[in-house]
């Protein structure tokens, strides 16, 4: 159990276990701690390198150079304008999501991943985890399309005469470009093998060489003269369609000419392009915003480093976007943009400038991407979250590589590419990264409305506005670029969250569902005001006492069926003093009796206290139990008698080891299994243990609870009460329920109509609406003195039929008369109103009452009996108790209710 002296953290300030004396002594090998577990492969990137580096390239990817024309040709240089702007808005409404996230506490590896995992919970964060990683395997294979792309414009054959000339080699085709594709990714797939280490490295260099390009453009477009090209494409049924294009410098003409929208035929897929087609294509170059997330793995700081290094590399892509967007709208026609993506190397003042830059920005993006997606599921591995599919890639190379991740996603990679074209999958990459982004903005959004004390990130340029204006914009692009991606891609993630919610996954990392929902019951507690209660609206809410669960799972599964969606509280008194103690014995118990609950499949919470007494102990929590308007209404408590209790668990299959299947696994126990839940509850008393509480105690709790104007129910024999286990199904067909709403220890007093034989008959009534019980029939007996001369019980069952129908209770009356019973009783029957409660009755009245009980209620399932008022004085306890003893004597499941508040009404 946790103390003032557990330490806060789980690792040093070195990265090395919390029990290692000094950062770098010890004798435990570089990889293994003294256990023999592995320690985690040291950080070794910074800001630069581990963050900007590949959050750049990957912005850049193919777009900038394959697609640039695209865009302005098909969508003109304001729509081109518009959908960079609100492309740029949706990721950077994200991105400060992610350094709010990233700030609030240290990032482990998995990147997105990680931070949606931890602050939603494994269910979201392992649903939204499988499809970050899904997007980012087709963005890898995006990227190899587009490379392979750009290679066959320069080294492809000519499409008009297939032969090879010069360097133009290479065969064209579907086939071809798969085997291409398949070659670069494996070529990418031995990078990755080697480590992100080695790729973060190359990948400064290929930043400086696109960056060189990019300069080389920029001069080309004053360097270079007007000039006029013949493009060529192969169209269907293999006809070969030429086209006059040309480049005309900076012009003002050109730009008016590019200024609008003009949506054509896509060479690439023979398909005419829209707003949503050109806007899919182009948002891919604003999907690399997690690249550097995705290696918090290998960051030095990754609170530092995610947020200034993504969003000085999202300030710098966005410049180069708008400008190199103007440069192409004032220099190239409308023809040339459109019918030849690849037209930068056609203006540059040296064409291998151009090419260079195209391979390098699509082979790191793509490498990006694969190591990106690898860390993402080697993250969801060592999490367990989807069992044994996923095991193999927790599996690590002694540098901390995860190279079994980097083959799988290799191989979903090597499928994607088998699209064959890249504006064919498109815009199923962007609809997968666009609901990533909206689960980032989702989980902050949480967060901030959680209130949680704990999240107060260092970065605070964000609120709940900002994560929900994200969400939205991302929801709704989804839908405007592909409605049958956007759908299918909802559902796949509604499966995956009840997969892993019906797998019901442990984890220690909180559960943002939880703080959500302590916000709200709060603000609605705050608003249930008890001055406003009304009869009309009454339901039990109701505190049972439990002293040995083994003996009372019979009550608390039919106490559940009692409740009408009221509250329902376990409670339980633990003897002893603090004082004496070194702790609170009671803390360390609530699991094993959440777990109860748990079990017996009950909707129940549980209360426990410690007390010198039972009755202390109830007292306190009659008081405290509950919040606001939900405090306990109605007492429950176990009979008192000298029966020696059964072992419930050992007769019911849900507490038996072969119950939980070949696994052994029940899913979330929360620490407590079911050998520690059996060994945590002692054995039932037998005959010859003393007994905790005495009769006097027990009538006391009775009388205090009625004090505090609560209502009592004793049940007793319902040990014997079948059809209440967690996995039986009943409705209650064969069932009866009888009520005898009259008080048989005071034959004097057979009124009806009380406030006591209202609540009787009210919570007979719950009991009927009950699942398991809704087709039982109810069954009501009044007892009659039928040989009274003035037969004024014909008009107490007209009454008591009208008030039946009144209080729209629907049952049926059987009358039962008792003369003989009553003669039994003393004076006539008659007692006088002073006098006390319980007196000495006849044992041959008791034993004539419990005959004609079992007269008429012998085969009922459940019997609802009154309570009488329990006696002042502490001397008349054990008379009182044996009283009840011989009433419901080998009855059978038994409830003795006492009401003391109004709970029915005929108005409206």
């Amino acid at each position: 159990m946790s103390n003032e002296h557990t330490p806060l953290l789980t690792t040093g300030v070195c990265g090395l276990p919390v029990g290692m004396a000094v950062c770098g002594l010890g004798s435990a090998s570089p990889t293994e701690t003294a256990a023999g577990a592995p320690i985690a492969a040291p950080r070794k990137l910074n800001t630069f390198f581990g963050v900007m580096v590949p959050t750049i390239l990957s912005m850049f990817s193919i777009v900038l150079f394959l697609r640039t024309g695209f865009v302005i040709g098909h969508a003109g240089l304001l729509q081109g304008l518009v959908m960079l702007i609100v492309a740029y808005t949706i990721i950077s409404l994200t991105i400060l999501s992610i350094c709010a996230i990233s700030t609030n506490g240290a990032v482990q590896g998995g990147g997105a991943y990680f931070m949606i995992s931890r602050s939603l919970g494994p269910e979201f964060g392992g649903s939204i985890g499988l499809m970050f990683f899904l997007a980012k395997v087709c963005a890898c294979g995006v990227y190899v399309l587009g490379l392979v792309e750009a290679v066959l414009d320069v080294f492809g054959q000519d499409p008009e005469s297939n032969v090879a000339v010069g360097l133009r080699v290479l065969p064209r085709g579907y086939w071809f470009t798969v085997l291409y594709s398949s070659g670069v990714l494996f070529l990418c797939l031995l990078v990755c093998l080697v480590g992100a280490h080695i790729y973060a490295r190359t990948a400064l260099l290929i930043l400086l060489v696109v960056n060189i390009t990019l300069l080389s453009i920029f001069i080309s477009s004053l360097a270079v003269k007007p000039l006029d090209f013949v493009v060529s494409h192969q169209g269907p049924g293999n006809q070969t369609r030429h086209y006059n294009v040309s480049y005309t410098g900076f012009n003002v003409t050109t730009l008016k000419a590019n200024i609008n929208a003009g949506y054509t035929l896509d060479y690439s897929t023979n398909s005419v392009m829209s707003f949503a087609t050109v806007f899919a294509v182009m948002f891919t170059s604003c999907t690399g915003i997690m690249a550097g997330a995705n290696m918090s793995g290998e960051l030095k700081n990754p609170s530092v480093s995610i947020p200034k290094g993504t969003i000085i590399a999202v300030c710098y892509t966005f410049t180069v976007y708008i400008l190199l967007f103007f440069l192409v709208s004032a220099t190239c026609d409308r023809a040339l943009l459109v019918q030849d993506y690849g037209f930068f190397q056609r203006i540059n003042i040296w064409p291998p400038f151009v090419t260079i830059g195209i391979y390098s920005a699509s082979l790191s993006a793509a490498m990006s991407s694969l190591i990106g997606a690898s860390r993402i599921l080697h993250a969801l591995a060592l999490d367990q979250l989807f069992g044994l599919p996923l095991a193999p890639a927790a599996i690590t190379s002694r540098s901390g590589n995860p190279w079994v991740a980097v083959i799988y996603t290799w191989g979903l990679a090597q499928c994607v590419v088998f699209a064959g074209e890249l504006n064919a999958i498109a815009g199923l990459v962007t609809v997968f990264y666009l609901l990533a982004y909206a689960a980032v903005d989702l989980a902050c959004l949480a967060l901030e409305w959680a209130s949680a004390p704990n999240f107060r990130p260092t970065f605070q340029l964000f609120s709940w506005h900002t994560c929900l204006l994200g969400i939205v914009s991302c929801v709704v692009m989804m839908f405007v670029i592909n409605p049958v991606y956007s759908s299918a891609s909802i559902v796949v993630l509604l499966l995956l969250l009840l997969i892993l919610h019906y797998r019901a996954p442990t984890s220690s990392w909180g559960y943002i569902s939880q703080a959500l929902i302590f916000h709200q019951v709060r603000k609605y507690l705050l608003m249930l005001d008890v001055r406003k209660d009304h009869v009309k609206f009454w339901r039990p809410q109701v505190l049972l006492m439990v002293s040995n669960p083994r003996s009372s799972c019979q009550l608390i599964s039919f106490v559940n069926q009692l409740k009408k969606g009221g509250l329902y509280v376990l409670g339980h008194v633990q003897l002893g003093d603090l004082d004496t103690l070194p702790s609170d014995p009671v803390q360390q118990q609530y699991n094993f009796w959440l777990s109860l609950v748990d079990k017996l499949g009950v909707k129940a919470f549980v209360d426990l206290t410690l007390s010198h007494s039972v009755r202390q102990g109830t007292q306190h929590l009659l008081r405290i139990t509950g919040l606001g308007g939900m405090k306990p209404n109605t007492l429950v408590l176990g009979f008192y008698d000298n029966c020696t209790p059964e072992d419930y668990f050992l007769q019911d299959p849900a507490f038996c080891e072969a119950s939980l299947g070949p696994g052994g696994d029940e899913g979330d126990n929360f620490g407590v299994d079911l050998p520690s839940l059996q060994a945590h509850f002692p054995p039932v008393r037998n005959a010859e243990n003393k007994r905790w509480l005495m009769p006097v105690e027990y009538v006391g709790i009775i009388s205090d609870a009625i004090k505090m104007s609560k209502n009592v129910c004793l049940g007793r024999y319902f040990f014997q009460l079948q059809g209440e286990g967690r996995q039986t199904k009943t409705d209650g067909a064969n069932r009866t329920i009888d009520v005898w709403p009259v008080n048989l220890l005071w034959p004097g007093k057979s009124d009806c109509v009380d406030v006591c034989s209202l609540f009787l008959l009210q919570m007979a009534c719950v009991l009927n609406m009950a699942s398991r019980w809704r087709h039982a029939q109810m069954r009501i007996f009044l007892c009659v003195e039928a040989e009274c001369s003035d037969q004024g019980w014909v008009v107490k069952e007209e009454t008591f039929r009208e008030l039946l129908r009144t209080l729209r209770i629907r049952a049926s009356i059987t009358i039962v008369p008792w003369d003989c019973v009553v003669q039994l009783y003393g004076d006539g029957g008659r007692r006088a109103e002073d006098e006390s409660p319980t007196r000495a009755l006849p044992e041959e009245f008791l034993a004539a009452v419990n005959g004609l009980l079992l007269e008429h209620s012998a085969q009922a399932a459940v019997r609802f009996l009154y309570l009488p008022r329990p006696p002042t004085r502490s001397s008349l306890s054990q008379p009182y108790l044996a009283q009840l003893d011989a009433v419901t004597q080998g009855l059978g499941p038994t409830l003795l209710i006492h009401g003391v508040t109004p709970v029915t009404c005929t108005d409206l």
